[in-house]
């Protein structure tokens, strides 16, 4: 389930064969692990270590690089907007640099998403359960769909307490998806290009965003599968990073406070081993073009 890595710098080199490795575990449905790699907050950036600067109505603070956007705050001011916009930016760019190193032959087909710093303990927080992370589940956007890109995420725990981050880790894909799409209706006639016209979505949702959603929904409501599937606890402490593509990995985050986070999007085509995608997974099983 973990490949773990001796790094302790974000801009480590990997020999070729180290990164054959980490590429295939990864594309497998593996998570790649760094105990040591740890992303160190700057003097004027330990003001952030509080829940009291995210909106109450986000989840979490986000940022988008390409676009000098920031967004899910309050009560900063001018300078800490710019200090907290900082901050985010170097995680962005260092995240990018330990993909560049470790997954070299990714990088020219990355397509950088959002940032999030989580402040909020993540066992404390009130919501609907479709955006309870405590529930397992693959990720997929309701606003934002990926139209069969992949979604390979960078978490680091900058918890200053020495807590870990605590996941709970089920099933693979495939037993996933042979338990909940079966029961998945196709949507309805027009119904994905309304929303797109309606700016619902910001692109249009294909038919695997479709089935991919009411899967992630699906396993959230079902109060016996989160109980009774195959799942195992898995702890990352403060100071380590991780590496998982959590469209392909079940997975749930149980407790922990602090978090740093980095999506990227990653072309099918660009994979080692395609047949692994959900994408591809999902077409054998439905036996249809979903893209």
């Amino acid at each position: 389930m973990l490949q773990t890595y001796e790094a302790n710098e974000w801009d480590n080199h990997f020999p070729d064969s180290t990164q054959k490795q980490a590429i295939s575990a990864l594309e497998e449905g593996q998570i790649l692990y760094f105990p040591q790699l740890d992303f160190s907050l700057l003097a004027e950036e330990q003001q952030f270590l509080s829940p009291d600067y995210v909106d109450t109505k986000a989840k979490h603070v986000s940022y988008l690089s390409n676009h000098g956007k920031l967004w899910g705050v309050r009560h900063l001011t001018d300078q800490q907007h710019i200090q907290l916009q900082s901050m985010l930016e170097r995680f962005a760019r260092s995240s990018y640099r330990l993909i560049q190193n470790m997954l070299t032959p990714y990088t020219a087909h990355l397509i950088m998403g959002r940032t999030s710093f989580r402040p909020v303990e993540v066992a404390h927080r009130k919501t609907s359960y479709r955006k309870d992370d405590t529930r397992l589940h693959v990720d997929a956007f309701p606003s934002a769909p990926n139209q069969g890109m992949r979604i390979l995420r960078v978490f680091s725990n900058i918890n200053p307490h020495g807590k870990d981050r605590i996941w709970r880790i089920g099933e693979s894909f495939e037993k996933v998806a042979e338990q909940f799409i079966p029961k998945i209706n196709a949507p309805k006639l027009g119904t994905r290009a309304l929303l797109r016209f309606l700016r619902i979505t910001k692109s249009y949702r294909t038919l695997y965003d479709h089935y991919m959603l009411r899967m992630h929904h699906a396993m959230k409501a079902d109060n016996r599968y989160q109980q009774q599937a195959s799942q195992r606890e898995v702890r990352f402490p403060s100071g380590s990073t991780w590496v998982v593509q959590t469209d392909h990995v079940s997975h749930a985050s149980m407790q922990g406070q602090y978090a740093l986070e980095q999506t990227f999007y990653l072309p099918v085509k660009a994979m080692f081993r395609e047949e692994l995608a959900p994408l591809s997974v999902l077409e054998r099983m439905l036996q249809m073009k979903l893209s």
